[in-house]
């Protein structure tokens, strides 16, 4: 990252008193555990987490700090799969082993334990006095740098990893351990005339899907080739909670929003909790890594577990325990009927968390004979590859996506005899693809490029009430460039769904103003 404020030859002295200032903080941390039998292992784990810190900032340009952590301690094997390259392992050992080999060999001094103390007391004093003498004597150039660059503070490796750590045991400990708070105590669903069928919604939640390369939204590549012909509205003006899943989805379900999200001192129920306190059918159907606690208290499975009373998934949908999207599609009416009837007369929500256009490797998103978009790139060291290959390759995720939506707008229209179905699909956050020399995503919200916020919304209606439809179509078509965002999805679920409850917000209902029920 370019620092203009370093750029004069003042700032040669600016950038020698910071680095100053990470040693002896580093200092400080290790003479905490200069212990006979501490300091190894510590120095050891040092190392390895400069290495990989420095692996993933030098080659998806992302920063490390509390979001990013989260995502690292909640990943599953495939998304680790996904992350392994020659590069890192080469990485890795070039960094570390040589070090690692150098603690490993070196003789330590055998000391009593006061005197060690003693030692370890007078480094952490020395490294303290050294960071407020070199603050003092830089104090205006510092601040002005870290006030331009917040961001610069997440680059200090090792200890940012650790910070991070820190800030996360921090939150969880600050959160009251009581019970999640109910909400939707009062919900129900309004009464429906005589004839009308019960709702079927089919929530997609898609992953990392950003809105820019959407040919729905503008994009000048036909990326929606089959969504354009099927009479769906795409919001083009949509902002996600956060830029990775761990933050958005638990944001994005819940009737708080974003900022009440993020401020909350303790846990709620979220949507799914409502809609099913409600009397709804719900099901959560993930292809991706968990609901994260959303799905814990309504039924759920995963896309690679047949339906009860259907048939395998095809040869190919599903390889190393991770499934192309189309595998969402299979054994649905066998899941439905599988849920309580009683619940299914009032309605149904199914949910799919898609694996979408997740990377870095976009190339195994698409099957071969779906990737209109070629050469791809088909490495997931995105720094090696041709930038029109990176984009052929999220594009053609993109593709298959559209591609799957239409599978499924096809099924809901096979259920229109017994249920008034609709679809929603919005992405859970966005993606960088090298701008800025930026890659992938979790950069801290206030920092994020628009690339890892803006995301796609996307409303396809049920075909019933042809002039209904059409009517309320050509309203939301009208406001397909109001901004909204995801605090709007709780609340734009509950118009849908008739349901009623006190969380309810029809401000926040972006389609209330067209009369969708």
């Amino acid at each position: 990252m370019s620092l203009p404020e370093l750029a004069l030859p003042h700032g040669i002295i600016v950038l020698a008193g910071f680095f100053g200032i990470v040693a002896a903080s580093t200092f400080g941390l290790v003479a905490l555990f200069a212990w006979r039998w501490t300091v190894k292992p510590v120095l050891a784990v040092l190392m390895i987490a400069a290495a990989f810190g420095a692996h993933f900032m030098g080659t998806y340009g992302t920063i490390i700090d509390a979001t990013m952590m989260t995502n690292v301690l909640q990943t599953n094997p495939s998304e680790v799969r996904d992350l392994l390259s020659v590069r890192m392992l080469l990485g890795v050992l070039v960094l570390a082993l040589l070090p690692l080999i150098g603690i490993g060999r070196a003789k330590l001094d055998q000391r009593g334990g006061w005197r060690q103390l003693r030692l370890n007391a007078l480094g952490i004093a020395a490294a303290l006095m050294v960071i407020a003498a070199l603050i003092f004597a830089l104090f205006a150039d510092l601040s002005a740098t870290m006030r331009n660059h917040k961001s610069e503070r997440y680059l200090v490796n090792p200890v940012n990893s650790f910070y991070a750590l820190g800030v996360l045991a921090h939150e969880t400990l600050a959160k009251s351990k009581g019970p999640l708070q109910a909400i939707g105590l009062d919900a129900r669903i309004a009464v429906r005339p005589s004839g009308q069928r019960p709702p079927l919604l089919l929530l997609v939640i898609g992953e990392t899907a950003r809105a820019a390369n959407f040919s729905l939204n503008g994009y000048a590549r036909p990326t929606n080739p089959e969504l354009l012909n099927l009479g769906v509205v795409s919001f083009r003006d949509v902002t996600s909670c956060g830029t990775s899943t761990a933050a958005s989805l638990p944001c994005m379900f819940s009737h708080l929003g974003r900022k009440d999200h993020g401020a909350r001192e303790v846990d709620h129920e979220n949507l799914l909790d409502l809609l099913y306190r409600a009397g709804l059918a719900v099901l959560w159907l993930d292809n991706q890594s968990g609901c994260k606690s959303l799905c814990d208290r309504v039924p759920n499975t995963r896309a690679n577990v047949i339906a009860p009373g259907g048939v395998p998934l095809p040869s190919g949908l599903c390889q190393n325990g991770e499934c192309l999207d189309g595998a969402l599609l299979h054994g649905l009416n066998e899941r439905i009927a599988a849920l309580p009837a009683e619940r299914r007369d009032k309605g149904v929500v199914l949910v799919m968390h898609q694996m979408g256009s997740h990377g870095p490797a976009y190339y195994q998103r698409s099957p071969p004979e779906r990737k209109p978009f070629l050469p791809e790139c088909t490495t997931n060291v995105l720094q090696q590859c041709d930038r029109q290959q990176l984009l052929n390759a999220y594009d053609n995720s993109i593709a298959y996506t559209d591609h799957v939506l239409a599978e499924n707008i096809g099924w809901l229209k096979k259920q229109s005899g017994n249920y008034d179905p609709s679809l929603l699909y919005v992405s859970d956050h966005g993606e960088s693809l090298g701008e800025n020399n930026l890659y992938l995503h979790g950069m801290p919200y206030a920092l994020a490029p628009r690339f890892q916020t803006h995301v796609p919304l996307i409303v396809w209606l049920p075909p019933g009430n042809e002039g209904q439809v059409n009517s309320t179509l050509a309203c939301l078509n009208k406001k397909r460039d109001n901004a909204l965002s995801h605090d709007n999805l709780f609340h734009t679920v509950l118009g849908l769904l008739g349901v009623t409850a006190k969380e309810y917000r029809p401000a926040l209902d972006a389609f209330a103003p067209c009369a969708v029920r």
